[in-house]
C-alpha cells in the first residue's frame, strides 16, 4: 500500500472511531432520560424515599400481565378510584372548554401523583411469579415537597392547569378535520381562536392530533410536540371524537430534559424559556 493509501486508511479509521464514540455518547445521553431522574424509583434512583428494588421500569410498566384497561402501555400500577375536583368547578369565565371525567393518560400519572396510594404498588412485581404487591414494603408514599416541584398533587386539581379538557374549546372532530398522511395543518374553526391550530394524522385507524413546537419536523408528530389525546367522552354530550389536553400533553415522563433544574423535575417536552411551553398552544 502506498503512503497516500495508508494516510487515507488512517483517516478513515479515525473518522469511524469518532463516529462510534459519538454514537456511544448519544446513547449515554439518551439513557439519562429516566435513569437517575426523579422518576427513577429504584434503589439506585434519586426519587422520594429509598427503594429496595433495583429495577427502574417496573414501578410503572411490566412486560407481562399488565393492566390492559389502563390508558398507558403495559401499565403496572393500580389505577386509583379517587374523586377529583376539576378546574371547571371554579366557574371562571375564561374557561371555554368542556371537560371529560379525569382519565386517559392523566389517570395513569395520577396513580402516583394524587397521593392516594404508595408509589411502589404494582400489579406484577419483578421476579418469577411475584404477583401483585408493594415491591418496597409499602412505605413509599407520595408527599408534598418544598422547593422547585410538587410531586403530590392530591385530588383537588383546581389549582393546576386544566386536564381532560377539549383542546381550544372544541370544534375539531373526524368529520370537520381533514386527516392526511402528511399531517397538513388543520383549517377548521376552533371553538376558541386564541389557540394554535393543531396538526392531525391517522395511526392504526385512530385520529391523532398534536401541536407542533418547531422542534424536529414540522408535520410529523414528535416527542417534543405538545401531544393531544383522542377522547369522545366530554360532558357536552355530543360524544364526538376530538383532541383533549392531558398531563402528557406538556410532560414527557421518560425525559428529564437538558434544561434548568426546575424543568428537569417537571419533565417538560421542551424548554420553557420565554414561556415556550405556554405559547406553543396559547396565542398570547
Amino acid at each position: 500500500m502506498t503512503l497516500a493509501g495508508l494516510m487515507e486508511s488512517k483517516s478513515f479509521l479515525q473518522r469511524a472511531l469518532l463516529g462510534i464514540i459519538a454514537l456511544l455518547f448519544s446513547w449515554g445521553v439518551q439513557a439519562q432520560g429516566i435513569v437517575g431522574s426523579v422518576h427513577d424509583l429504584s434503589s439506585g434512583g434519586t426519587a422520594q424515599g429509598t427503594g429496595t428494588n433495583d429495577q427502574v421500569c417496573v414501578y410503572c410498566h411490566t412486560p407481562h400481565a399488565s393492566d390492559t384497561t389502563a390508558p398507558a402501555p403495559l401499565w403496572n400500577k393500580t389505577l386509583g378510584a379517587a374523586s377529583y375536583s376539576q378546574y371547571s368547578t371554579l366557574n371562571t369565565a375564561s374557561f371555554e372548554s368542556d371537560e371529560a371525567p379525569v382519565g386517559s393518560v392523566s389517570l395513569a400519572c395520577l396513580s402516583c401523583h394524587d397521593g392516594t396510594q404508595s408509589m411502589d404498588v404494582v400489579v406484577n412485581a419483578p421476579g418469577r411469579g411475584m404477583g401483585a404487591g408493594n415491591i418496597d414494603g409499602g412505605a413509599r408514599t407520595m408527599t408534598n415537597a418544598t422547593g422547585a416541584f410538587v410531586p403530590m398533587l392530591g385530588t383537588d386539581l383546581t389549582n393546576d392547569h386544566p386536564i381532560s379538557m377539549q383542546y381550544a374549546g372544541g370544534g375539531i372532530d373526524t368529520t370537520t378535520h381533514t386527516l392526511t398522511a402528511t399531517a397538513s395543518q388543520s383549517t377548521v374553526t376552533l371553538g376558541d381562536p386564541d389557540f394554535v391550530q393543531p396538526y392531525g394524522a391517522t395511526i392504526n385507524t385512530n385520529p391523532v392530533w398534536w401541536v407542533n413546537t418547531a422542534v424536529g419536523a414540522s408535520d410529523d408528530r414528535q416527542k417534543t410536540d405538545m401531544l393531544l389525546y383522542t377522547r369522545n367522552d366530554a360532558n357536552n354530550g355530543a360524544g364526538e371524537i376530538e383532541p383533549f389536553v392531558e398531563c402528557g400533553s406538556c410532560h414527557d415522563p421518560h425525559n428529564a430534559g437538558t434544561f434548568v433544574a426546575d424543568e428537569q423535575v417537571a419533565f417538560l417536552r421542551i424548554s420553557n424559556a420565554a414561556s415556550a411551553v405556554c405559547t406553543a398552544c396559547h396565542v398570547k
